[in-house]
């Protein structure tokens, strides 16, 4: 009897410990439950307060005109030329010429012309896309600036006064500073003239093109199409005249000299 009632204890002292374990089991899981709904939430509101920060751009336009302006800032075409010009000045009593001085001029002349790739705007750049490619930029459009006469000069160094002749008995006027002059700004035209004739700023705004197409294939661009501006003889002439009128004007002498046909 005694023996029954122990084993009876004793399964109730088991019943005890299991269920106390259930118990606590089960609480603990509840808890692990509670933290882990809590932590949901905190982190919930923690990314409402704190929304992920948008991701950086690039300006892609504004990168290739940086790209191009510290690799070469101008591209320059010249043209070189020599031109002979005669000019003369006549010595007159009542309208009668008494006396002609000639001189003629050998000049070497210079003209450079260039595309300032520094005026590159990036409204002049077109990004181009395809669906094959996703919606990717994979081409680039330019549009160069417009090429420019940039300087027009005779060399002197180079340039000589041929022949000096006051005619017979050297009654001519002694004015061969002023024949020279005269001759150079004549070769200097007709240098500056024949150089837009020959295309010298299409020359520019190819090498320009050229340039631009190299820097940015080397860069990894693909699909460069770089347009230049096309500029007409008139065009080039009047960027001359603009050229001249911004120098010093030069006071003309008080008989003026005549170029020679």
């Amino acid at each position: 009897m005694e023996e029954r009632e122990q084993r009876r204890l004793s399964w109730l002292n088991s019943a005890v410990w299991m269920v106390s374990g259930g118990a606590i089991a089960a609480a603990l899981l509840i808890g692990h439950s509670t933290l882990q709904l809590g932590d949901r939430l905190f982190e919930s509101i923690g990314a409402r307060l704190n929304p992920p920060q948008p991701q950086p751009t690039v300006d892609v336009r504004s990168l290739i005109v940086q790209q191009i302006r510290q690799s070469s800032e101008l591209t320059t075409a010249s043209f070189t030329m020599q031109a002979v010009v005669p000019a003369q000045q006549d010595a007159t009593v009542s309208g009668f010429v008494f006396g002609t001085t000639k001189l003629l001029y050998i000049a070497h002349g210079e003209v450079k012309a260039g595309v300032d790739l520094a005026r590159l705007d990036p409204a002049q750049i077109q990004l181009r896309a395809t669906e094959a490619d996703n919606g990717s930029v994979n081409g680039v459009r330019i549009q160069l600036p417009i090429a420019q006469v940039l300087d027009q000069k005779i060399d002197v160094n180079r340039s000589q006064v041929y022949d000096y002749n006051r005619g017979f008995l050297g009654l001519g006027p002694d004015t061969g500073p002023a024949l020279q002059s005269l001759a150079q700004q004549t070769a200097l035209l007709t240098i500056t003239t024949a150089a837009c004739e020959a295309g010298i700023l299409e020359r520019a705004s190819d090498r320009a093109k050229l340039v631009v197409t190299q820097l940015l294939q080397a860069a990894g661009h693909q699909n460069v199409v770089v347009e230049p501006q096309a500029v007409t003889v008139a065009q080039c002439l009047a960027q001359v005249r603009q050229l001249d009128a911004a120098r010093s004007p030069v006071a003309p002498p008080e008989a003026a000299p005549q170029a020679a046909p």
